[in-house]
C-alpha cells in the first residue's frame, strides 16, 4: 500500500486546499441517468439509490435535485488508506468549529465536503492543525 502512514508526518505535512466550485449531492436510481459520467466528482453505490457528487451548475442542467450546498477541501498529503487517526483528527477540529463534513478517502488524498459557508472557516481550522504539530 502506497502513501505516508505516520499521523505525526500526516498532521505536520497536510495541506489544505480549497477547491472552486459548489458541490451538491444528489441521488439517481441508475448510472444511465447521467448524461455525462466525467462531470461527476464521485459516485457511491447504496441500497437505496446511487449517490452522486457533482458541481452545482451541472446538477441545475440535469435538473437533480440537491439540499446542501458545500465546498471541495483537498487535503494535499498522500495519505495511505491504511492510515490511523487523519479523519478522526480533522473531524475533531471542525467539530469544534461547529463544522460539519462529508469525507471521501480516495487513493492518494482525503476529501473533506463542508458546507459553502463554513469554507474558509474550515480552511482555518484545518490549517492550524498543522501549526500545533
Amino acid at each position: 500500500m502506497s502513501g505516508e502512514t505516520d499521523l505525526k508526518i500526516l498532521l505536520q505535512h497536510m495541506e489544505p486546499v480549497l477547491n472552486s466550485g459548489e458541490y451538491v449531492f444528489c441521488k439517481v436510481g441508475h448510472l444511465h441517468e447521467i448524461p455525462d459520467i466525467e462531470k461527476l466528482v464521485f459516485f457511491f453505490r447504496e441500497k437505496e439509490a446511487i449517490t452522486v457528487v457533482l458541481e452545482k451548475a451541472v446538477a441545475e442542467k440535469w435538473n437533480l435535485e440537491y439540499n446542501y450546498v458545500s465546498s471541495w477541501i483537498t487535503l494535499s498529503i498522500h495519505s495511505s488508506l491504511e492510515a490511523v487517526g487523519l479523519t478522526a483528527a480533522f473531524a475533531n477540529v471542525l467539530k469544534h468549529e461547529g463544522i460539519s463534513c462529508n469525507v471521501v478517502a480516495a487513493y492518494f488524498h482525503d476529501h473533506i465536503f463542508v458546507a459553502k459557508d463554513d469554507a474558509e472557516k474550515a480552511m482555518g481550522a484545518l490549517k492550524a492543525i498543522k501549526a500545533e504539530q
